[in-house]
Parts: structure tokens; C-alpha cells; sequence
């Protein structure tokens, strides 16, 4: 095998021609010089600095060359491929500091325009009401009682002293839960979960119920067939008529404001002996409306007070079914619907408007929690 050709002249390699690496470095500037943005730049670059390009190729042409011609060779190469590299540099420059102009003037934002606010949310004024309630209770050390909206009939009408033949057990007031003769019926009040404190509490008891129920009724302005309670029920030693009065008039207070009460009108309900209307005074006129041509009111129709709810002294016969000894306890209950309260408290004209799921009338009243 015969030995390197000590003798070879480099200048014979066209790739290291002198004459050819000028060509090959100012046609590599002049690519970079004419390249209008980023992306073609980036293919002169692949083009006159990548592996292929003619200066890699030349490049690699010295390690064939005898010693005494690599270092001119080298040093022609590196002097091409640092110009080259450099007119890269600065193009690449001047292209980024173009893009990011161009970027600034198309995609500038005049932060002077006005711009939609987002719209904060709400949460519905019934669940607001019913927890505000259950503030008013828990604080005097009452127990927030809940129970099923799919209930037994004998808890919903036998244990409560409703009879066979009332009216309310009829299909006129009552949505019933197939089959015929299931025993099971839509809760149309939440004095079930009265009696299901009472069979699973011992006395003293004191629980508020507040709760979502169901009645046979048509949906229009003061009416719905799904609307929300909040029954109160307490069971203990010595408790009496006196006890409930003042019970109501810590509620309407906290409910409406300092300065009204409860009235007390006889009524009948068959789950209380004696049973009561609860009517409150006005929270417009305060009363003064009575009697005064001259100061009308609305609101209570110049009556001065205004109907809320039913209440009364807890019938033995129901302490009786829940296994409470009559004899030893007594106790009271009450009760009232969470959408006439809002209508009260808030001037809400049509119940309508809180089942309809428009936000507007539910943002109105926040978010409280």
C-alpha cells in the first residue's frame, strides 16, 4: 500500500479553492442579505451552514489533505465560514427586530377602550333565605333537621294526625308515587321531618326543617307546585303557647327588622291543638295604614297586618305516634313558606320570577354566603 501523497498541492481541490470558497462565502452573504423574513433566512442558513452546504462539504475536504497543506486550507475555510456566520448573526438580528415591530403594530390592544365587565355571579335568593333562617335558629342552639322529598304516607298524613278522609290526602292536593297504592307520595310539607325527629330524637328537641315540597298546584303569579317551607318544631318539659309568641317575635325581628311581631289568629290544623294563624305586622305601614284614608297601604290592603304562616301547640295525639309521652312533654311547631317570606321581605311580585332561572332576578340579590 503506498504511502500519502506528501507532495499534494491543496490548491488543486476545487472545494478549497481559494477562487471557490470566495464564491461559496459571498453567495452564502448574499442569501442572508436577500432572505425578507425569518423563515427564509432559516432556509439560507440550512442552505449555506448546514451539513450539506458547500462550506461543510469543503470543510471536510482538509482532513484528506497531507499535513503541510491543512493549514492553509483551515485557515481559509474558518475565515469563509466566520463571515458567513457572522452576515447570519446580523441579518438574524435586524429580521427579529422587524418581526417584533410588525407584531407590535398588528397585535397592539388600546387599553383606553371600554370593554364588557364580566358578570358576576349569584346564587338563588331562596337558598340565601333558607340558610339566613337556619342562622336565625342555629343561634339559639336548634338543630337544622332534613328528610326525603320522596316520603312515606303514613309520616307525611297518619303520623301527623291527618284522618283518612282529608282533603288533603286526595289527588287533588297530592302527588302520589306509582303504583296505585304504593304508600308513597311527593312531601307536600316538611312536617314529616318533624315526625321523623321526633321517632329518631330524644326530647328536649329543637330543630328548624327547611325544605323543598310538592303540591297539586297550578304555576302562576302567587302559586307553584314545587315551592320551599321552613317548619320549626320544639318538644320538652313545661313548654307552652307563651313560649312559641315569643319564638315568632325573635323571628320576624330577625327576618324584617326591629320594631314588628306575630299575631296569633285561631285556626285549625290537625297536627296542633290549639292551631294559629301566624299573621305579621306590615313591614310597610307598620300598622299605621289602619283606619287613615290618608296613608294607604298596599301592601297590607290598610289591614295593617299581612298572613305568613300556621303554628300551634304540638297535638298529643302526634307526640303520642312518635312514641313521646304526652303526659310529660309538650312542645310547639310552626311553619311558612320560604317563597311568601322573599315575596315579603324583598317586594318580589310574581313567584314565577324565581323559577324561571333567569339570572337577572337572581343577581340582584349577590352572593351572599
Amino acid at each position: 500500500m503506498s504511502g500519502p501523497n506528501k507532495n499534494y498541492d491543496p490548491v488543486e481541490v476545487t472545494p478549497l479553492h481559494a477562487d471557490e470558497v470566495d464564491r461559496t462565502r459571498d453567495e452564502a452573504l448574499e442569501a442572508f442579505r436577500a432572505a425578507p423574513d425569518l423563515a427564509a433566512l432559516q432556509e439560507a442558513k440550512v442552505a449555506h451552514l448546514g451539513e450539506r452546504s458547500p462550506i461543510a462539504l469543503a470543510n471536510r475536504e482538509i482532513g484528506a489533505l497531507p499535513p503541510q497543506g491543512r493549514k492553509e486550507a483551515g485557515q481559509r475555510i474558518g475565515s469563509a465560514r466566520k463571515a458567513i456566520n457572522e452576515a447570519y448573526a446580523s441579518r438574524l438580528a435586524v429580521l427579529e427586530a422587524e418581526h417584533e415591530q410588525r407584531m407590535l403594530a398588528t397585535e397592539q390592544v388600546d387599553v383606553t377602550l371600554p370593554w364588557p365587565a364580566p358578570q358576576l355571579g349569584a346564587r338563588h335568593p331562596l337558598s340565601l333565605i333558607s340558610e339566613q333562617i337556619a342562622d336565625v335558629f342555629t343561634a339559639l342552639g336548634w338543630d337544622v333537621a332534613e328528610g326525603p322529598e320522596v316520603e312515606a304516607e303514613w309520616l307525611n298524613f297518619d303520623a301527623l294526625n291527618f284522618q283518612p278522609d282529608h282533603p288533603a290526602r286526595q289527588m287533588q292536593d297530592t302527588f302520589f308515587v306509582e303504583p296505585a297504592g304504593s304508600g308513597t307520595v311527593l312531601r307536600t310539607h316538611t312536617s314529616p321531618v318533624q315526625a321523623r325527629s321526633m321517632l329518631t330524637r330524644k326530647p328536649p328537641i329543637y330543630v328548624i326543617c327547611p325544605g323543598r315540597v310538592f303540591r297539586t298546584d297550578e304555576l302562576d303569579a302567587t302559586h307553584t307546585p314545587v315551592f320551599h317551607q321552613v317548619e320549626g318544631l320544639v318538644v320538652d318539659e313545661g313548654i307552652t303557647l307563651a313560649h312559641l309568641k315569643g319564638t315568632l317575635d325573635h323571628f320576624v325581628v330577625s327576618m324584617f327588622g326591629e320594631g314588628l311581631q306575630a299575631r296569633l289568629r285561631p285556626n285549625f290544623f290537625p297536627f296542633t291543638e290549639p292551631s294559629a294563624e301566624v299573621d305579621l305586622l306590615c313591614f310597610v305601614c307598620r300598622g299605621d295604614s289602619v283606619g287613615n284614608p290618608d296613608r294607604p297601604c298596599r301592601t297590607c290592603g290598610s289591614e295593617g297586618w299581612i298572613e305568613w304562616g300556621g303554628c300551634g301547640v304540638v297535638n298529643p295525639r302526634v307526640l303520642q305516634a312518635c312514641g313521646i309521652d304526652p303526659e310529660r312533654y309538650s312542645g310547639f311547631a310552626f311553619g311558612m313558606g320560604l317563597e311568601r317570606t322573599l315575596m315579603f321581605r324583598n317586594g318580589v311580585q310574581d313567584m314565577r320570577d324565581m323559577v324561571e332561572g333567569d339570572v337577572r332576578f337572581s343577581r340582584q340579590f349577590g352572593m351572599e354566603i
